[in-house]
């Protein structure tokens, strides 16, 4: 995004399906790595089949965006392999069958007339209905 770009930008973390399992927004002049660490500490723990809960995913998928060493270390420090396409030697294309499910998820959001544009002046009622629309996903989902 340009620097001077106004509006706000909704970040995301989802599962392999697509139910999203972290949410967050920012202004639209923020970089994408910077919000990378404060969704994956906002991942809840999730239950496993067998087994305790896991606190953090085993693998993550990320676009040329968030190829920095600091985060690649900070995930390697937390135990999450990665999976991050570097700057000038890879296409983002081989992602492209991991990228489609937050694209998916991302127009699924955009459904909600709510999230289409921003009418809200504080940030906080933003996120509620982003994370309303994220529930509301994650039931349409987990219903079928």
């Amino acid at each position: 995004m340009d620097r001077g770009k106004k509006g706000s930008k909704i970040h995301l973390i989802t599962e392999r399906t697509g139910l999203p399992l972290s949410i967050g927004i920012s202004g639209a002049n923020l970089h994408d790595s910077q919000a990378l660490k404060p969704l994956v500490r906002g991942i809840p723990p999730i239950r496993s089949r067998r087994g305790p809960r896991r606190r953090r995913p085993a693998k993550l998928h990320g676009d040329k965006g968030y190829d920095y060493d600091d985060l690649r270390r900070w995930l390697r420090k937390r135990g999450i392999r990665h999976r991050i396409a570097r700057k000038g030697i890879e296409s983002s294309t081989r992602l492209g069958r991991h990228r489609w499910t937050i694209e998916r998820t991302m127009s699924w959001l955009a459904g909600c007339r709510r999230l289409h544009r921003r009418y809200e002046r504080k940030a906080e009622h933003f996120l509620a209905f982003t994370a309303l629309a994220c529930t509301l996903i994650c039931h349409r989902r987990l219903t079928k």
